[in-house]
């Protein structure tokens, strides 16, 4: 059951449940308040957005975050391709839809993995806008994406033998997340602990039904996204700075920002210059 304004809980969905959190839910449904909706990256979930959600609600949004399937709140299904981008977008419009959320009313906000679940889920037509965070359209060559599919497969195995604890420790040391360990020490602690409230089937499981080994390449689709788009990374992420770059080329209506002191996590390195170009981009689309 769902509360007004202030609430997390589980949705069923599509046969599974999906884990919500909100904050600012309108409490008459008549009124179309503006909308944020919010993807976690791998090993993330809903919660991980910690101070974040209160500082767009504070904003005037309604908020509304989401675990994706084998994180956090939500179901881990049993077959892997239950996880994959199709599936993730008809759970995303089924979630919001039980919301009350309609179409035209909210900005999708896609982090990482969230990121590219995001993008695929824009082409529904049902957002107004889109922001991405350190993310990509896919891998283009097929010859390297089925490379990536071998190694997230490999990766996933790995989870599963050695335990969510093992895993999460080497997730946490390797280059591309070298910026959070600039992080306070209380910041680190707590996305750690985050992240050993998923499991091990959860975690592989996502890894094999939707990494980039296996998710369709989006590079094609790009040019026919007519909705505003934000584009941010973090200066020290070289790799996904390229990518958005590339992106930029060819979405019709796009902004690249380039947040300077931040790597691949950008809202928990530059927290303040985050929220405030999310904040200022969901005003600039009312």
């Amino acid at each position: 059951m769902i509360e007004p304004n202030n609430s997390s809980a589980t949705i069923e969905v599509n046969g599974i449940q999906i884990g919500v959190v909100e904050r600012n839910r309108p409490v008459d449904h008549s009124v179309q308040s503006p909308c944020l909706v919010l993807i976690h990256g791998f090993t993330g979930s809903a919660a991980g957005w910690g101070p974040l959600l209160d500082a767009f609600a504070n904003a005037g949004l309604h908020v509304v975050a989401l675990d994706m399937p084998g994180h956090g709140h939500s179901s881990a299904p049993l077959d892997a391709q239950r996880y994959n981008m199709a599936h993730c977008q008809e759970d995303i419009l089924a979630t919001l839809h039980r919301l009350g959320v309609a179409s035209g009313q909210a900005i999708l906000l896609g982090y990482s993995m969230g990121g590219r679940i995001a993008l695929y889920t824009a082409f529904s037509g049902y957002f107004r806008a889109l922001i991405l965070e350190s993310a990509s359209p896919g891998i283009a060559d097929p010859i390297e994406r089925e490379q990536r599919r071998l190694s997230d497969n490999a990766l996933a195995e790995r989870i599963e033998h050695e335990g969510i604890a093992a895993f999460v420790d080497y997730w946490e040391n390797i280059p591309l997340f070298a910026s959070q360990h600039s992080l306070p020490e209380a910041q680190q602690a707590a996305l750690h602990m985050q992240r050993l409230q998923n499991t091990a089937f959860g975690l592989a499981q996502s890894l094999r039904g939707i990494g980039t080994g296996t998710q369709p390449a989006l590079h094609e689709r790009l040019t026919k996204l007519h909705i505003p788009v934000l584009l941010i990374t973090g200066a020290l992420d070289k790799k996904f700075c390229t990518i958005a770059q590339q992106m930029s080329q060819c979405l019709p209506d796009v902004k690249h920002s380039v947040i300077q002191g931040a790597g691949h996590t950008v809202h928990l390195e530059q927290t303040k210059t985050f929220v405030a170009l999310v904040k200022q981009f969901c005003a600039d689309q009312q």
